[in-house]
């Protein structure tokens, strides 16, 4: 039975019908906030600056568990759950609504503060639009919330002659009226922010390095299926980030500026940065948040100017022991400045596998440090090099309890087979890929069940900083299995066994699959 409320003897307003109301109030205000974000360059996604705040003020520990339970799609179930909480808060208060409204009214009024305050904070916002976009936005969601609501409610005659049905369809049109409407305006929006990055892209050519790198041969690659390629594409690569919406960034108005502790401060347009001598390097980056096995890691050709090369233009001063990076949505990494002058390919990339840079990681450009995770170095979207002192300023992920020092830790994996994977008996070919950036790979010795360690086949390194990749035969009977890997570096150093947590520098420990063999 439906609960109805009948104030003044005006028409009954049912609550099941004002929460619906509300829930499409709500869904239309929001989509339109990204159809704005994709009208103008100046009006950030309202989701996605929300999103972003979520990100700054929430513990450490949950961003941990969102990365370890979804991985790269952390951003996609962060976006999904905002929306979803939202709808629901539309439709309490569109209950809360039935005898004025008043609580609605006040609801929009704070979620739009929330909303220019968040999209304010992103540093490519421009107030004026943000606030008048989003006062549209909010205007149209409560006359969608009132015009369903007024549709839903029996004029006079049809009370008179108990007739319902004309009332109930009017509200489900209207409701899927907000709904075409909310799902289009979304579809647009989007569209129209991909548009105008990949549009911004398409135009551009990467130039010729003057030092190319060899294209990978069968020596450098078993081509074994399941096994992760040499050279991982873009596509395909992983991205993790605070960036909830890819950032959007015009070259012909994006500059790079080295400040700080130099002689003299310099800044670069992307023009002039790709008119320096650029070179490939193969750089192998991994995220601190991987955990022993997971594939938050990947191997890339990169194009860029070596990084030393634009800190001597700007000059260097005595005690900038820190290199800070500064992305156009104001998140930071630091790592220290001598990372840039002891030998290793640091670059600000502007390709990536001989493409322009994507825009999910990096356009117009990025730094790439060989030897370090990416979260104290791998700045992408990058506007601003920053010279420092060690102790006068902290990257974003170091005071939410994250090492300051950060390198890449050496780490083994296996590929194939896969956990719980049925293979065949005999001999199969165990394969998998091992890493330690500006170190390089020595060996990776492989154990099956309780047996001896034996040394596995290695393809030959496209560089000391890329990846490898291993392989052994095995002999495997019918049964279940436990194989493991450890790997070497060139240092010969020897991964540990004991598993050690990714907090607060990166995780350790052999990785081991468990699999079954049968004829």
């Amino acid at each position: 039975m439906f609960n109805t409320v009948v104030t003044d003897g005006a028409p009954p307003i049912d609550r099941r019908h004002a929460g619906w109301a509300g829930v499409a109030g709500v869904a239309v205000s929001l989509s339109l906030t990204e159809l704005f974000a994709g009208i103008s360059s100046a009006v950030p996604s309202a989701i996605s600056s929300i999103g972003s705040a979520v990100i700054d003020l929430a513990p450490s520990w949950l961003k941990d568990f969102a990365i370890s339970a979804f991985g790269t799609a952390d951003k996609a179930v962060l976006a999904i759950g905002i929306v979803v909480v939202s709808l629901m808060i539309g439709w309490f208060v569109g209950q809360a609504s039935v005898r004025s409204p008043a609580p609605m009214v006040i609801a929009f009024l704070i979620a739009g503060a929330v909303g220019i305050a968040a999209q304010i904070a992103d540093p490519q916002s421009e107030t004026g639009p943000v606030i008048a976009s989003t006062l549209l936005a909010m205007g149209a969601g409560i006359a969608t919330w009132y015009g369903i609501v007024r549709l839903a409610q029996p004029s006079a005659s049809e009370r008179a002659g108990d007739v319902e049905d004309m009332s109930r369809r009017r509200f489900v049109v209207g409701l899927a009226g907000a709904a075409t409407v909310a799902v289009i305006a979304v579809g647009v929006g989007r569209a129209m922010v991909q548009s105008r990055a990949e549009a911004q892209r398409a135009a551009l050519i990467l130039p010729e390095p003057v030092e190319r790198q060899a294209d990978p041969t069968a020596e450098n690659d078993f081509g074994l299926t399941s096994l992760s390629p040499i050279v991982v594409s873009g596509a395909d690569f992983y991205r993790i980030d605070t960036a909830l919406v890819v950032p959007t960034v015009d070259p012909d108005d994006w500059s790079l500026r080295i400040t700080g502790l130099v002689d003299r401060e310099v800044e670069l347009s992307y023009a002039e940065i790709n008119e320096m001598p650029l070179v490939e390097r193969y750089v192998t980056l991994a995220c601190v948040s991987n955990e022993v096995g997971d594939d938050l890691v990947g191997n890339a050709l990169w194009t860029g100017v070596p990084l030393r090369d634009i800190l001597d233009m700007a000059g260097v001063q005595a005690g900038a022991d820190q290199i800070v990076g500064r992305s156009v949505d104001g998140w930071t990494a630091g790592f220290p400045t001598d990372v840039a002058f002891d030998g290793r390919d640091a670059l600000v990339a502007v390709g990536m596998n001989r493409e322009v840079l994507p825009a999910k990681h990096g356009f117009p450009a990025r730094l790439v440090v060989p030897g370090l995770y990416g979260y104290v170095s791998a700045t992408k979207w990058l506007r601003e090099i920053e010279l420092t002192t060690w102790d006068a300023f902290d990257g974003y992920w170091i005071p939410r309890g994250w090492a300051k020092e950060a390198p890449i830790k050496t780490q083994s994996r296996i590929d194939r087979p896969r956990r719980g994977q049925a293979v065949p008996a005999g001999s199969y070919a165990a394969a998998g890929v091992a890493w330690a950036p500006t170190k390089g790979i020595a060996a990776v010795e492989v154990q099956l069940d309780d047996g001896p360690w034996t040394e596995a086949e290695l393809t030959e390194p496209l560089s000391a900083d890329a990846w490898v990749q291993w392989k052994l035969d095995v002999d495997l009977a019918d049964g279940n299995h436990t194989l493991r890997v450890r790997a070497t570096d060139g240092t010969g150093f020897t991964q540990p066994e004991p598993p050690v947590p990714p907090r607060p520098d990166g995780a350790e420990g052999w990785h081991s699959v468990t699999f079954s063999a049968s004829t």
